[in-house]
């Protein structure tokens, strides 16, 4: 509690992030084009609160902080930049300065950065570092986005089988500077450097000198492939509740290692990725123009309008009935809404269970069951509370005995929509996050308009 208290005591913090009258001074200093001052502002701070306000300030601050000052911050801001903004900001970086900048990176982290630039500026930067971040580079770079390969730092710490406590205690101490900045477990490799067990450096430090690693190893609890999707991995770190892993090439050697930092980072992307996708939205950000907000959203809104006009188009077919009821009108929209918003809570349900992994084909069956169950509980509950409101507000029996059944049938199959589309959609190699929510739209819209209209026409005209 002492730790929290000492943060948010930090004149550089409040309790949302970045102290608001110190972004004011940012501002001002970037605005009268003060370049001493904003360094006396900002390079004291951690270089994830510098990215958070240059983040959120107004770019043409971002742009004049980057302008004079870029240079001389330390190279952790432009990894902890997101990655339109820290486009724009190896703009005012120097090849040079650059290459100067990876060497205190992470490999994760510099092959991130040089991601982001284009083919010369990259072949240039990558000319002017040394040969060991080169090859690092390189190598990340040869992997596909978004794959532990991409993620994996190079930079690890591993003894051979026969070493014991001391020996290794020695080799760290001796190797100084060349260890990584953060690790957490020490890989033991056989002679072909193969990773046969790992310890942690707790576990180590509280060891005798004179006992062998193999007899203080333990079995990794997982062996992460490069070319494997960072999501897998992501699940796998939780799922074992893993510090860091390692990662071996084709031939089984040791080539890195992932950490719980870069995890983190995973999660919270593919958390918001998923997020954004149910509501048909792509790669949001406050930095965003009203144009690239405009290209995210416009493409399912038409989808939406579509379907809109298919429902549309099918309660024009029971014209007939609804001007001879005007009642049909009022209660019509209560049941489409009510299973919207039934399919909706379904949806985000079986959409959370597949990104976890918890919903699988071995369940599926069970978890249907229970939503449609569900489904026909509250329509149960809903039908009764809808044509009490018939009675007392129409006076009509009818009525009631209608828009009961029609809510009853629109929640069932909100439940069964809900939790079955995703699982198509899976199956079928789409991402279900995408394009869920307007289809189980779709359906309850459209059943819940055709059964209460098509009811309403069997049982009251």
């Amino acid at each position: 509690m002492d730790d929290l208290q000492a943060l948010g005591s930090d004149p550089t913090h409040s309790e949302h992030g970045v102290d608001r009258s110190l972004t004011v001074k940012v501002i001002g200093a970037a605005g009268d084009h003060d370049g001493p001052l904003l360094r006396r502002l900002l390079l004291p701070m951690h270089p994830a609160d510098i990215a958070e306000l240059l983040q959120n300030a107004p770019k043409e601050t971002a742009r004049t902080i980057f302008n004079l000052i870029g240079e001389d911050l330390d190279a952790e801001v432009y990894a902890e930049l997101e990655d339109e903004l820290r486009e724009f900001a190896l703009e005012f970086i120097p090849a040079t300065k650059l290459a100067q900048k990876l060497e205190d990176l992470d490999t994760d982290d510099a092959a991130a950065i040089v991601a982001e630039l284009d083919d010369e500026d990259r072949a240039e930067v990558l000319a002017a570092a040394s040969n060991d971040v080169r090859v690092a580079v390189e190598g990340a770079l040869s992997f596909d986005e978004e794959t532990a390969g991409r993620l994996m730092q190079r930079e690890f710490v591993a003894a051979p089988l026969h070493w014991n406590v001391g020996q290794t205690i020695d080799f760290m101490r001796k190797t100084g500077e060349d260890l990584p900045d953060l690790f957490f477990d020490i890989y033991v490799v056989d002679p072909t450097m193969a990773p046969i067990g790992a310890i942690p450096v707790s576990k180590l430090m509280r060891a005798r000198r004179t006992i062998l690693l193999k007899d203080l190893m333990e079995a990794p609890e997982i062996i992460v492939d490069p070319e494997t999707d960072q999501e897998v991995v992501a699940h796998a770190f939780q799922k074992y509740h893993l510090i860091s892993a390692p990662v071996v090439d084709r031939a089984g050697r040791l080539t890195g290692m992932i950490t719980v930092d870069d995890i983190v980072r995973v999660i919270q992307e593919e958390n918001e990725e998923d997020l954004l996708a149910l509501a048909g939205v792509r790669d949001a950000s406050t930095a965003d123009s009203v144009w690239s907000s405009v290209k995210s959203r416009l493409p399912w809104l038409c989808v939406n309008l579509v379907t809109a006009l298919v429902a549309s188009f099918l309660i024009s077919t029971f014209q007939h009935s609804i001007e001879k009821i005007v009642a049909l009108a009022v209660m019509m929209p209560m049941v489409a809404s009510m299973g919207g918003n039934a399919g909706t809570q379904t949806l985000a349900v079986a959409v959370r269970a597949l990104a976890a992994r918890e919903l699988t084909p071995g369940n599926s069956a069970r978890i249907i069951a229970r939503e449609v169950g569900t489904g026909i509980v509250n329509g149960a509950v809903f039908a009764m509370l809808l044509s009490t409101v018939a009675i007392v507000w129409f006076k009509s029996v009818l009525l009631a005995v209608t828009i009961a059944l029609a809510i009853l049938l629109n929640l069932s199959i909100a439940g069964f929509a809900g939790i079955l589309i995703p699982l198509a959609l899976k199956h079928a190699g789409q991402d279900p996050a995408v394009s869920s929510g307007v289809l189980v739209t779709f359906v309850t819209d459209l059943v819940g308009f055709v059964a209460f209209l098509g009811l309403a026409t069997l049982i009251i005209l």
